[in-house]
């Protein structure tokens, strides 16, 4: 192998001079011997060439003369690790196969979760196995319905690694314990949560309507000293969101409440006259039917956090103004914000709006 011999007090310097050429080899280790380091070089290049560009790199980074000779020296290659899911699966699938695979998956603490067309299912185990070994996550799963009933949830089948569905996911400092097989949780949310818990101010009175294990409340209350009401259907979600209070150190205090929103906000919000400075309504599918709810329970130039599916934000716009209207309320929309992808057409969006 083309080495360039520098002396070691040298090595790193010379080292990253090259790393910004085509001269160095990035497909060898540096050998280090004998008070002399050894860097890789392209053998494409000739050395006379060679030899001159070595020294106008390094006389245009370096006042230190650096002296330097080009030997042939044996070096151990780098063993390049597959850096994607579709690297991995090369030559144990088809082309064609991996082109139809959906390479792209969810990581919740330990596990994976992929989906894998119908016509695949027959290779579930060998495209498990690499996502475990690109990942390497202990348990990697295949998604066998979509997210379904009030409960959101949704069936999953083991297809590689260990059986086991609790997992402790960390996300921006919080601790979140779950089943991926009792409730729901999208680590794709990650950044829209800490956008959200950014507008967040202390001493704020703040519903989370549909709250799962408590991502949105624990990161907030991590920051704030607030006051949050944190409600949900699922009784798994309610049990692990108890579990995320106490696993992490919050400024702020979370009411975790069991039970269908309308009716808690029935016997408890409306009889206690409680009204909030802040609502969260993340439930894309049917949080249209909750807005209505929402906007009777916020307090004068209180926000709410508004989530549906659709192509844009006019829908979701026309929603809240009918409703304002029908309350004799007027509303300021402060920021509307695609925060992921669902379909081909559609997307997962907010509406930041304060309602007077």
């Amino acid at each position: 192998m083309l080495t360039i011999k520098v002396p070691l007090k040298h090595i790193e310097e010379v080292r990253e001079i090259l790393m910004e050429t085509e001269i160095i080899s990035r497909n060898y280790k540096i050998l280090t011997e004998n008070n002399f380091g050894y860097i890789p070089i392209n053998k494409e290049i000739v050395n006379v060439k060679l030899k001159g560009n070595i020294e106008k790199e390094l006389k245009k980074n370096t006042k230190e003369k650096i002296h330097f000779e080009i030997v042939d020296k044996d070096l151990k290659e780098v063993k390049k690790k597959p850096r994607s899911l579709t690297e991995h699966l090369k030559g144990k699938l088809t082309e064609k196969e991996i082109e139809d695979l959906k390479t792209s998956f969810d990581i919740i603490g330990d596990t994976v979760i992929l989906e894998i067309p119908e016509d695949l299912e027959d290779q579930k185990n060998v495209i498990g196995n690499a996502a475990l070994a690109f990942t390497g996550r202990k348990s990697v799963f295949m998604k066998k319905s979509a997210v379904e009933g009030v409960t959101r949830t949704r069936k999953l089948e083991l297809i590689a690694g260990e059986d086991s569905y609790e997992t402790i996911h960390k996300e921006h400092g919080a601790r979140l314990k779950l089943d991926v097989k009792k409730v729901y949780f999208s680590p794709r949310l990650a950044t829209e949560r800490k956008r959200l818990a950014k507008q967040v101010k202390d001493g704020e009175i703040i519903l989370d309507m549909f709250a799962g294990i408590g991502p949105f409340p624990i990161l907030i209350a991590k920051e704030h000293e607030v006051d949050i009401y944190a409600t949900d259907i699922n009784k798994e979600a309610i049990k692990y969101m108890k579990n995320n209070i106490e696993i992490n150190k919050l400024k702020g205090k979370i009411r975790p409440i069991l039970g269908d929103i309308n009716k808690i906000a029935e016997e408890k919000f409306i009889k206690e006259n409680i009204r909030f400075d802040r609502i969260i309504m993340n439930l894309p599918g049917t949080a249209k039917d909750f807005l209505e709810l929402a906007m009777s329970l916020v307090n004068n130039k209180g926000i709410i956090h508004y989530y549906e599916f659709s192509d844009g934000y006019e829908s979701a716009i026309k929603r809240i103004e009918k409703i304002a209207k029908k309350q004799n309320k007027s509303f300021k929309i402060l920021n509307t914000r695609k925060v992921k992808s669902s379909s081909p057409k559609e997307w997962h969006i907010v509406v930041d709006v304060q309602i007077r």
